[in-house]
């Protein structure tokens, strides 16, 4: 058994990160969970969320938009929709974003809801995702 896990974070745009990591947390679909080297395998969906990695004392966050994490003894494997490390995301973009969901959302009856909550939640989370690296 490893120490640690090799972890791939992947998008349709390419790599967010690649490194050998000491634990991870992602919110799943059916709630959140861990991974420490040596896991059961297994594949699940991921929804909109803070994804963390531990290497030794330094924690990363990312916000990662829906994928699949597919867990292994020593390796985990994200494929997302989109991600982006913490120290990446555009504060002010995110705010404007939460601002126009908002905005979609109180003109119920011309928009269509599902999209402009996800529209929201992914810049809710975006902003908290930020703020952990401050």
């Amino acid at each position: 058994m490893s120490e640690k896990l090799k972890l791939e974070i992947i998008t349709p745009y390419g790599t967010v990160f690649s490194g050998d990591v000491d634990e991870v947390a992602a919110a799943g679909s059916e709630g959140d969970f861990g991974v420490l080297p040596g896991h059961a395998p297994y594949v699940t969906t991921l929804k909109i969320g803070m994804f963390t990695c531990r290497i030794g004392s330094e924690v990363k966050y990312f916000f990662v938009n829906w994928g699949y994490a597919e867990v292994g003894a020593d390796k985990v494997v994200i494929l997302a929709d989109s991600a982006e490390k913490a120290e990446d995301i555009d504060v002010e973009r995110a705010k404007a974003a939460k601002q126009r969901a908002e905005e979609r959302l109180r003109k119920q009856e011309e928009v269509d809801f599902a999209r402009a909550q996800a529209a929201l939640e992914r810049a809710i989370t975006r902003i908290q995702v930020a703020e952990k690296k401050r």
